[in-house]
């Protein structure tokens, strides 16, 4: 679930150690999934481990590509963040499987948690004989985890469901699955500072997503901003990261835009700064969508291929008719998402 091309240096495991000296955790979430959003929507379950754990804080591990280093700077439940590798070619993934292995048994801890039915972590965690091993237990990962799983009729539901199985079966109490993502001050204050005479409301754009059958057509765009124009004289941001810089600015161009601002080139953090600030997001299905919802925005979210995600009040989701499927993206027009967005334009977010 990600749209925001920011790709954090890839260090190995040993050079990603930045636990406060004389500190550590008995406790690490091992988090296998790649994109930005995951990391959103697994933070609630990670509280409610830390919760349970020793001290109140858990070490997170997850890939590179998750930015989780930068997301979860500031959140007071995880004592430090390791990136660990996780895909690749059969013989990268059995390396980083001996490399995760060692870690673990290098850190010497006493519970593992795998938020995930992949298989891998759980081998390397048994591998490096950690004592406790707690799992989804979906198929063969039931073999190498020390707690009983959750059914096997889970098998086929999204993962924020097992979860929330995984929480119940293992009597860890989940008040909430709103991210309510903390937000570095300095950042808050940056940002607020930068764009202070730009014109209320703030709608921020998502253009991005992971994958190509998530976006939304150029055109679409186009004919969406044209529709938003004539109904607020707002400011209209558009993020995705680098990689969406020339569509922006051509989306602006051609419709000749103002107030607008082309903040594709903000990094991570100060995006979700901007966010937080934003009075409303409308996005695809996608990192942007997710860091939005964790910052308490209204996000709505097109939702034309995968299923409506469920874990925040924060989600409003536009689907195409008779639901996600292939190509559903294109089906769902733009004069459908301007109606859905249109009586929500004039509202603000209270400042905080």
């Amino acid at each position: 679930m990600l749209g925001l091309q920011y790709y954090p240096a890839r260090l190995n495991s040993e050079q990603e150690d930045v636990r406060q000296p004389g500190v550590s955790t008995r406790t690490v979430i091992i988090q296998a999934k790649r994109g930005i959003g995951d990391v959103i929507w697994h933070l609630p379950f990670v509280r409610a481990i830390a919760s349970v754990s020793s001290g109140g804080k858990v070490t997170f591990m997850a890939p590179p590509t998750s930015s989780a280093k930068d997301l979860l700077a500031a959140e007071p439940s995880i004592l430090e963040t390791i990136y660990f590798e996780h895909a690749g070619s059969e013989l990268k993934r059995g390396l980083n499987l001996i490399r995760l292995a060692r870690l673990l048994r290098q850190r010497r801890f006493q519970t593992v948690w795998i938020l995930d039915r992949t298989l891998r972590p759980a081998i390397a965690a048994a591998l490096a004989r950690t004592p406790e091993r707690i799992g989804l237990g979906l198929g063969r990962q039931s073999l190498f985890i020390t707690n009983s799983g959750i059914d096997q009729s889970h098998f086929h539901d999204h993962p924020i469901d097992w979860l929330r199985a995984l929480m119940a079966e293992m009597k860890v109490q989940l008040p909430s699955t709103e991210p309510a993502l903390p937000v570095p001050g300095a950042a808050l204050a940056a940002i607020g500072a930068r764009f202070k005479t730009s014109p209320r409301p703030w709608i921020v754009l998502g253009m991005g997503a992971l994958h190509a059958e998530r976006e939304w057509s150029h055109a679409y765009w186009l004919d969406f901003v044209a529709k938003l124009r004539g109904e607020t004289s707002g400011t209209i941001f558009f993020i995705g990261g680098p990689a969406y810089m020339a569509r922006a600015q051509s989306i602006i161009a051609h419709r000749n835009l103002t107030p607008a601002i082309n903040a594709c080139d903000l990094t991570l953090v100060q995006a979700v700064a901007l966010l937080h600030h934003g009075d409303l997001f409308v996005g695809t299905d996608s990192g942007p969508m997710n860091l939005a919802v964790a910052v308490g925005t209204p996000a709505f979210a097109m939702f034309g291929v995968n299923p409506v995600l469920n874990y925040s009040k924060f989600i409003h989701p536009l689907t195409p008719p008779g639901g996600p499927r292939p190509g559903g993206m294109q089906l769902i027009s733009p004069a459908h998402v301007f109606e859905q967005v249109k009586p929500h334009l004039s509202r603000q977010k209270t400042p905080r």
